[in-house]
């Protein structure tokens, strides 16, 4: 067996690897030999089958495991002796010779080889990354506020139907009727709703419902048919106005500031004006820590100046999705991926340099927060501690979205480790100016 390499420059090899008949002779025999022990042949005893009808059977594929277990061995040795740092895998050649396998044939097999380049560079004091720290304002604060009570408000009975309002209808034609029926009219399409606005009790309209609610299902919902019949129902109906609700904003006053952060947490005007600015502070405080991270990965992105053999990255990502993506798929998509693929080798260099690891309860807490995100966005707050853990370790049973969270864990922790070991340069700004930043 015979091992050549070609380096062309510091990331890419082109290995020949020749594979001559007495390389593989010795395993094919024995190879043969398990299959003819093995082989339960009509006519013949188990394991007696004469070789030369075991050759006929089982000889072609038996070649191919013997030659390419020396291959798949012979690339690993080259690939361990010469400390590459391997990206994605050996890809065949576009040179590759047709291979025609025949027994007592000598084999020549070409592989293209990349390797990322070696890191080296410090995390430390002389590092500036800018942290902004975002003004609250009145209006903030005063929006937050309305939110808050809106939140906390409920149903009321109004007199003219406004844009965020409901109405309960009876709607009717000569086919089909459906009666106390919930509108909500912000729901309906921008075209059609101001046929419900102004409107009040007893007042009567017509209004092509498929126009009117787009979305099939909702519409059947509505209607209190199955969404198959859809098509057989004519669409112009007559909305009769039963009556009008009104959303009211909860009172600025104790019982709603007990419904909001618990019995007696808050109790004066002056406190409940606190927790609003501490509500929008925090999330002023998520938006900056966001960007901090994403700062901080661009500067020690820039810092590291990687070049990677971004020719072979682009025929590996259409090899290793298997006809999934076209090489002009990867072409569109190649700018995005390689971001990333850059911030997980700087990221893998830091945690290595500072020792960081993630646990299992790490990633467990991670699955447990994006559950309880998940309830909440569904408007199911509250939910028990039971319920939220089996639910993460089912999470967890996905190995894409384990691989997810322990990536987001091991972003987290790279990110505090560069913000603990760095000069964060703090810079007040206002959130006008912070959205402008790029």
């Amino acid at each position: 067996m015979n091992i050549s390499k070609i380096q062309p420059d510091a990331l890419n090899y082109k290995v020949t690897i020749e594979i001559a008949a007495a390389d593989y002779a010795e395993p094919l025999r024995k190879r043969l030999n398990e299959y003819k022990r093995k082989a339960d042949i009509k006519g013949f005893r188990r394991g007696m089958a004469p070789m030369s009808l075991i050759s006929r059977m089982y000889g072609d594929q038996a070649l191919y495991d013997c030659v390419n277990r020396l291959l798949g061995e012979s690339l690993d040795k080259f690939i361990r002796d010469e400390k590459i740092r391997i990206v994605g895998e050996p890809l065949p050649a576009e040179e590759q010779p047709q291979i025609s396998w025949k027994e007592g044939d000598d084999f020549t097999f070409i592989f293209d080889i990349a390797q990322t380049p070696e890191l080296n560079f410090e995390v430390g004091k002389e590092d500036k990354i800018p942290y902004y720290d975002i003004n609250v304002t009145a209006a903030e604060k005063k929006a937050t506020r309305e939110q808050l009570l809106q939140q906390y408000g409920s149903l009321e009975e109004g007199k003219k139907a406004g844009e965020k309002d409901y109405v309960i209808v009876d709607i009717a034609n000569d086919s089909h009727k459906a009666e106390g029926v919930y509108v909500s009219i912000s729901n309906v399409a921008d075209e059609a709703r101001g046929a419900f606005i102004g409107k009040k009790a007893g007042d009567s309209f017509q209004l092509d419902v498929n126009a009117a609610f787009t979305n099939e299902t909702d519409r059947a919902a509505m209607l209190r048919i199955e969404k198959e019949k859809l098509a057989d129902i004519d669409p112009l109906f007559t909305f009769t106005v039963v009556n009008v609700k009104t959303f009211v904003s909860a009172p600025d006053n104790q019982d709603t500031w007990n419904k909001i952060y618990g019995e007696g947490v808050v109790t004066t005007p002056e406190q409940f004006e606190e927790k609003i600015a501490e509500r929008v502070k925090a999330g002023h405080d998520q938006d900056a820590n966001y960007r901090f991270g994403e700062d901080a990965r661009k500067y020690f992105v820039q810092k590291a100046a990687l070049e990677l053999p971004e020719a072979f990255l682009k025929r590996w990502l259409v090899y290793a999705n298997d006809g999934k993506y076209t090489a002009e798929d990867v072409e569109k998509q190649f700018d995005g991926f390689l971001a990333d693929f850059k911030w997980q080798l700087v990221r893998g260099y830091i945690m290595q340099k500072f020792q960081l690891k993630v646990s299992q309860d790490d990633i467990l807490a991670a699955a447990r927060s994006f559950v309880a995100y998940q309830y909440a966005m569904y408007g199911m707050a509250g939910v028990p501690e039971n319920l939220i853990d089996s639910s993460a370790q089912n999470l967890l049973q996905d190995q894409n979205q384990y691989r997810r969270l322990e990536e987001q864990c091991e972003d987290n922790i790279t990110i505090q480790r560069i913000r603990d070991e760095v000069t964060v340069q703090n810079k007040k700004i206002s959130l006008e100016k912070f959205r402008e930043l790029k």
